[in-house]
């Protein structure tokens, strides 16, 4: 192995008992200088874990020694050496270095301690994001969200579905409201897509049959609280000849395999968050939105009717009840009323005041929403304008509907919501790299 190399290892790719081998290579960032005279210990963590460098001051060139104890905290390091076991060190080695090479130097005082002896506020960690990455617990959180997206691609792939990708920016509301961001685009005003659902739907006449797609969706609500967010990562699918009851089946399906990969590929990250994670069971409890109401009305002074909408203490009252009754944290509320939904979403024929519509609601919040959607054209042309918008401005929608347009249902789920309920984490932001909020646009 080339000596030249500035890594040829992580730390955990390392052999405890590597005594004997070509010499190991690791590069990171300098955690923690012990220096105890005769002997001294350097701790270097990568993006894997942390591997302890040792140095006896009677067995090491001087020169190689003193530049070993003027290193600074949080500077970049290439370290080259033989491998010793050593039971107290992390991962079961110690490396005995040849050669320490300062790549950069840290700057001093750091924005924040990086050891998590000390706690930080949010806000501080946030504006300091490629510091607060540094610590353990953060990094965990981003590995994990890491294994949740690709469960979720691996479950929908091996399912039948094709991943999309749709347009961010759009000339019209996707789905009627107002809450959207307004560009400029050349000469003319284009808004922040709010959602990918006009375009999955449109996908479905043209024969793609499932489709999926992983990307950023904006909503311009002036919100400012612990679970919302203007810039969110959406997981959506459409799926022809389906309906409603059918794609909630894969989505608690996909829940399940997604909280099952992250349990056996997730462990160490899991435990550096303190997190014992169970996995839901399905299928989940299918819950009719007059019961639902119900509930609320049973236990709460504030008194719900139909076509009212659910707001954080009625989901909270609601989820305690489930999980009460259950022991499980998911559950679906279906059908809702025909007026509180999209124009897209059906309604049973029989009941046209009832749509075929489904939430699937953690304990503490509400995850996704989906539907069986509106596929013959007059209807969803009648429904449009049931709702005071104008249809003249959905016909790049509209005209796909006119040519044969299967029956189909879909659904949408926050990522961030899913992870931050499967974490136990008290605010989105946490689950996110670089948040957008009301109140923040940078870093």
């Amino acid at each position: 192995m080339s000596l030249a190399k500035l890594r040829t290892h992580y730390t955990k790719q390392i052999n405890p008992d590597a005594i004997g081998e070509d010499k190991v290579t690791i590069a990171g960032w300098v955690h923690e200088v012990r220096d105890l005279g005769g002997i001294c210990f350097v701790v270097v963590r990568d993006r894997e874990g942390r591997a302890q460098v040792t140095l006896v001051k009677k067995n090491i060139d001087r020169e190689l020694s003193n530049s070993a104890r003027k290193l600074v905290r949080e500077s970049v390091v290439s370290i080259t050496g033989s491998v010793k076991p050593e039971s107290k060190a992390p991962n079961g080695y110690e490396i005995i270095p040849d050669v320490i090479d300062v790549l950069n130097e840290a700057g001093s005082p750091l924005p924040m301690d990086t050891t998590g002896k000390v706690d930080a506020e949010l806000d501080t960690r946030l504006d300091s994001r490629f510091i607060d990455l540094r610590r353990p617990g953060t990094l965990a959180v981003f590995k994990i969200r890491h294994e949740v997206q690709k469960a979720v691609r691996d479950f929908l792939t091996d399912n039948g579905f094709i991943e999309s990708s749709t347009p961010k920016v759009v000339a019209t509301a996707t789905e009627g409201g107002t809450s959207l961001f307004p560009i400029t685009y050349f000469d003319r005003e284009a808004f922040l897509n709010q959602s990918p659902q006009l375009f999955k739907q449109i996908l479905m006449a043209g024969g793609l049959d499932r489709v999926f797609e992983i990307g950023p969706i904006f909503r311009a609500e002036e919100h400012d609280t612990r679970r919302h967010l203007n810039e969110a990562t959406s997981i959506d699918i459409e799926a022809s000849f389906t309906d409603h009851f059918d794609v909630m089946e894969i989505l608690e399906n996909m829940v399940v395999f997604v909280y099952s990969q992250v349990k056996e590929n997730a462990t160490q990250m899991l435990d550096d968050l303190g997190v014992e994670l169970t996995v839901p069971k399905t299928p989940l409890l299918r819950l009719k939105y007059q019961e639902a109401i119900d509930i609320v009305n049973s236990s709460s002074d504030e008194k719900l009717k139909w076509g009212d909408d659910l707001g954080t203490v009625s989901e909270h009252i609601i989820g305690e009840h489930v999980f009460n009754e259950t022991g499980e944290s998911h559950y679906f509320i279906i059908d809702w009323p025909s007026e509180i939904k999209p124009f897209y979403a059906m309604s049973y024929e029989d009941r046209p005041e009832i749509s075929k519509s489904f939430d699937m609601m953690h304990r503490t919040m509400e995850l996704s929403s989906g539907a069986q959607r509106v596929h013959d054209h007059d209807t969803l042309k009648d429904r449009i304008e049931s709702k005071g918008l104008d249809s003249d401005g959905f016909d790049f929608y509209l005209r796909a509907f006119k040519y044969g347009m299967p029956p189909h249902s879909g659904w949408g789920i926050g990522c961030e919501r899913l992870v931050m309920t499967m974490l136990g984490t008290d605010n989105i932001r946490d689950v996110v790299l670089f948040p957008r909020d009301r109140k923040r646009l940078s870093p």
